[in-house]
């Protein structure tokens, strides 16, 4: 937190500094050679800056192009005057406006003479063969170097790095709650990616300063991109402000949005505990605290960059008109987080059902608030479900809660050894308080059992499932033990008289009734054929015999 706070304030001094370093440079130009930087220049006379830099930058490249290997650089003209020449030719004159605070005209001169002097010379050098061959091998070595080293630290991340990291959080998967893994994931490769991007850069930056025309166009291309960002083409109201301005803003609002994180951070777990606040009230603090930064920060922030907010009266009016018709639904997710925040029906920690959702509050937001189910799942609800639908808060003022356990028996059981053996089974458990005291309501007769009703109290409602489970354990445990049994389904027929009261037709009779005569005449056949063969003592005549009285009794009854 001090570390987001002391950047915020070196920003922050940086941009009310900024103008005026501006201003005392704006009459001043650079002079550069190959380049490189030499020093600045005022206007002099009917001449500006810009005119005097251009002519000397001009005269140099000359210079370079044409003179020999060796220039001497002189200092002519007066004390209040100097002129600085190269090999006899007026390059300069330095007035009283081209000198720093405290340093005379002659002294800038034999200054300026010097680092025109080093720079010549260093221009040549660098146009030699030997200087251009080191140079290109160094390139091609600081090339092969950054490849690789991109390389090696995306083989890093994806091979040891990111492993390590998924290994340490699979041992904490026995924690009340799963990390996260993929938010830091990807913010892990999203910094690998950039650490990589900012080798690949740097590479480029430095092989392209050893050559004199590389780094002349890298600082065209630097001045280019510079005077983009510098260029104030967004207007705000009456004022004209920058990408580069606007760029800072947002990195305020991002350092003002850390800030109020940390803090409320640093109030949830290190301050506020020591005040033996309940865990809802230091909630409802840190989120107000935490707003509060925010709002503040955002009218600090635009009244120091200038804005009028009078000049916004437009955009207010259009944002109010928007918010009306195309964002109702978030404004009213917003208005209900602010109602629950301050009117409290719903407490971080507590335990509610809404609708088929049952829970623990997690966090509330500003729009909607988090809830962690007995499943270990975090569900995300709108706030305006808690204002708008019935929501059973097991927790609110008191989490004592009462338990409700039916329970059947079979006709014939004893009443009051039930009673006794429920009232057993909740007193043999360690979660049901003793005040108030178990109880046991008869609560009618059903159509195959006896039902009775179980009333214990709990005083922690989100193991009120698990006490339940075991609460029946005990009780099949116990009825058993008393041998009670447990009813199941079952059906009674009482029939009063032999004959079905059913409706035949006469075609279905007379059916059944040819049907049972041929059966009949049949079943005979078979048992007459039978005993003859068991009388038979030869085989063949015997057999003769029984096929013609079969073929005679077949005669006869188509007959």
């Amino acid at each position: 937190m001090i570390l987001v706070v002391i950047g915020a304030i070196v920003i922050a001094c940086l941009i009310a500094a900024g103008p005026i370093v501006a201003q005392d440079n704006l009459n001043r130009v650079t002079i550069f050679l190959d380049g490189r930087p030499l020093f600045e220049v005022a206007p002099a006379g009917s001449l500006t800056a810009q005119q005097r830099a251009d002519y000397v930058s001009d005269t140099l490249k000359q210079i370079i192009k044409t003179a020999p290997p060796t220039v001497d650089v002189e200092i002519a003209g007066t004390d209040k005057l100097p002129v600085i020449k190269v090999n006899g030719s007026h390059l300069l004159s330095v007035t009283s406006n081209d000198t720093l605070t405290g340093r005379s005209p002659k002294k800038q001169a034999r200054f300026w003479q010097r680092l025109l002097q080093n720079a010549i010379k260093r221009a040549f050098i660098e146009r030699t063969q030997d200087y251009i061959v080191k140079a290109v091998f160094l390139s091609v070595g600081c090339w092969l170097w950054g490849l690789i080293s991109s390389w090696g630290v995306g083989w890093l991340w994806h091979h040891r790095i990111k492993w390590l990291f998924n290994k340490k959080v699979t041992k904490s998967t026995h924690r009340h709650r799963p990390q996260p893994t993929l938010s830091a994931e990807i913010a892990g490769g999203t910094l690998i990616l950039l650490f990589r991007v900012t080798i690949l850069v740097f590479t480029l930056i430095y092989t392209s300063n050893l050559f004199p025309e590389t780094r002349q166009l890298s600082r065209q291309l630097n001045d280019t991109f510079v005077q983009s960002l510098t260029w104030k083409i967004i207007w705000v109201g009456d004022k004209p402000y920058s990408v580069l301005g606007l760029l800072t803003l947002i990195g305020l609002f991002a350092a003002l949005i850390l800030l109020a994180k940390v803090v409320k951070k640093v109030l949830r777990s290190q301050i506020l505990p020591l005040t033996n606040l309940s865990r809802p009230a230091q909630e409802t603090i840190a989120l107000i605290i935490h707003y509060t930064i925010l709002f503040i920060g955002v009218i600090v922030l635009l009244q120091l960059w200038g804005i009028d907010f009078s000049s916004l009266a437009v955009f207010f009016g259009v944002l109010g008109v928007g918010i009306g018709l195309g964002i109702q639904g978030i404004a009213k997710e917003c208005v209900s987080g602010l109602v629950l925040i301050f009117e409290r029906p719903i407490q971080v920690g507590d335990f509610v059902n809404v609708g088929e959702l049952m829970g623990t509050v997690e966090n509330i937001g500003i729009r909607s608030t988090e809830i962690l189910t007995l499943d270990q799942v975090s569900i995300i609800i709108p706030n305006s479900r808690f204002l708008e639908a019935e929501v059973v808060n097991w927790t609110h003022n008191n989490p004592v809660s009462r338990l409700k356990l039916p329970v059947g028996v079979a006709y014939g059981s004893d009443p009051i050894k039930v009673r006794s053996a429920l009232i057993e089974a909740a007193k043999g458990h360690p979660e049901i308080l003793d005040q108030p005291a178990p109880n046991v309501f008869f609560t009618g007769f059903g159509e195959n059992a006896l039902k009775f009703e179980l009333l214990v109290w709990i005083e922690d409602p989100p193991k009120q499932f698990q006490i339940k489970s075991e609460l029946y354990f005990l009780i099949e445990e116990i009825l058993r033990h008393y041998h009670v049994d447990i009813p199941f389904p079952k059906l009674d027929l009482h029939v009063r008289s032999g004959n079905l009261p059913v409706d035949v037709s006469h075609q279905l009779i007379e059916s059944l009734t040819q049907l049972s005569q041929e059966l009949t005449q049949w079943m005979a056949r078979q048992s007459h054929g039978t005993s003859h063969n068991g009388t038979s003592h030869n085989g063949t005549s015997h057999n003769g015999t029984s096929h013609r009285n079969v073929q005679i009794n077949n005669t006869s009854d188509n007959n």
